[in-house]
């Protein structure tokens, strides 16, 4: 299994040991059938670097499953919506060139975006997984963006307590691929 991310999945300001991911091989390690999970994620990634990256991972590590969360560098910086659905459609088309699966995990920006730009970064993650046909986790952050004891100072980035929830979110859906 292959996670290519961002800085929310890179375990970013918090020991990597703390994150998600690291929560995730650990939860797969004492399960009936445990898989080796390849942490891929960048703080600072973008859908681009991702797209740029993602051919020579798929080819070092043959991944069965590869769990795509991106997208939210591309929108903080208020990069066009065609932009990041094109890459993200052209990562989950190498995916699915190479017969692996994808899940697909969105990501939801501050409200100072605007519900413009806001509501059509959810549409995209939620379009992309129906025309694609992968599953959808629609917002990694889901009860944890908006809780001050959850996240660090920065208020972008959950803190090590914040991790087993984002793994909550990721989990169910994640548990339906394996």
């Amino acid at each position: 299994m292959l996670v290519l991310g961002d800085s929310l999945s890179a375990a970013h300001g918090i020991a990597p040991e703390a994150g998600w991911v690291t929560l995730l091989q650990q939860r797969l390690d004492a399960s009936a059938a445990p898989r080796r999970v390849i942490n891929a994620s960048i703080s600072g990634e973008t859908t681009a670097g991702g797209l740029a990256r993602l051919p020579a991972l798929l080819k070092e590590h043959a991944p069965g499953l590869v769990l795509i969360e991106l997208g939210a560098n591309d929108g903080l910086r208020g990069l066009p919506l065609t932009e990041i659905r094109a890459n993200l459609a052209r990562l989950l088309t190498q995916v699915r060139e190479t017969k692996a699966r994808a899940v697909l995990i969105g990501i939801e920006l501050p409200v100072n975006y605007g519900p413009q730009y806001r509501d059509g970064l959810r549409a995209m993650y939620r379009d992309l997984a129906g025309e694609f046909n992968v599953p959808l986790v629609p917002f990694l952050l889901e009860g944890v963006a908006l809780d001050a004891e959850l996240m660090q100072d920065d208020g972008l980035h959950p803190n090590a307590q914040g991790q087993p929830r984002l793994l909550d979110n990721v989990w169910p859906v994640l548990k339906g691929e394996l």
